[in-house]
């Protein structure tokens, strides 16, 4: 299934190559950047009835405009980016389906199992979906946080996936090595995550035509679903059509 998204970068909605988001402006290389706010997206998605796509916020100064994406599509958007235990209630308060958490739930490199429960507990499993966004070293894909930057001693494997799967209702995973660069998804990323996931996970990163949606759904057994950011026309891109992406999901009973 098809993932709509919304990155949000400055108060802007922009794509940018993943690997070369850093505290250095210099180093940042970005694809697109929009003319149309973000709430414009998300009532497209809305009209489309595009459920479960995500909202990030990039760094500072995109608050405003993530909020306004969520009053115009209630109950239809994750967001995440900068959320925590003092501030994930009220974006779902303002409409967000779920929030999404990466960062927060690690300090020094671990995960910090008693954020994580005092999370869960807070919002309830249903309202919290988990970002294993990551890299690849030596084989293994390890969870990166911090603007993909910072390796975790936590590795994406089933044995994580398992255990994780008890505290949210879903994963967002994006392959922080391929993000913006549309040259092909990770397929074996995809398949460990089809494999070793036994909730819902979105899959973005280098997604660059509609035939990516077909290869992640046999890839990640059904299990799997896609985000496509660069390479789609409305985000300046000429690998994928947005319309074709909705009919995709149409024509597997996604959408009404």
């Amino acid at each position: 299934m098809f993932r709509p998204c919304i990155d949000l970068h400055e108060g802007k909605v922009k794509q940018i190559v993943g690997g070369s988001l850093s505290d250095d402006p210099a180093a940042l290389r970005t694809n697109f950047v929009s003319e149309q706010p973000a709430r414009w997206f998300a009532e497209l998605y809305r009209r489309d009835d595009l459920r479960g796509g995500h909202v990030i916020m990039l760094g500072p100064g995109n608050e405003t405009p993530a909020r306004e994406a969520l009053a115009a599509f209630p109950g239809g958007l994750q967001i995440g980016g900068g959320i925590n235990a003092g501030n994930a209630r009220s974006f779902l308060e303002a409409g967000a389906s779920h929030v999404i958490v990466t960062s927060w739930i690690f300090r020094e490199g671990q995960l910090d199992e008693a954020r994580l429960r005092q999370l869960a507990a807070a919002l309830g499993k249903k309202s919290l979906v988990l970002d294993l966004s990551c890299r690849r070293r030596e084989g293994d894909y390890f969870v990166v946080t911090d603007c993909w930057q910072k390796f975790t001693a936590l590795k994406v494997e089933e044995r994580t996936l398992r255990e994780l799967a008890r505290w949210c209702d879903e994963f967002l995973v994006h392959a922080a090595d391929v993000e913006g660069l549309c040259r092909g998804v990770d397929l074996e990323l995809v398949e460990r995550l089809g494999r070793g996931s036994p909730i819902p996970v979105t899959y973005a990163g280098g997604a660059k035509a509609l035939r990516d949606l077909e290869e992640v759904t046999r890839a990640g057994a059904g299990r799997v679903d896609l985000t496509i950011g660069s390479a789609l026309d409305i985000f300046g891109g000429s690998g994928v059509r947005y319309e074709d992406a909705v009919a995709f999901n149409r024509a597997a009973g996604k959408t009404s």
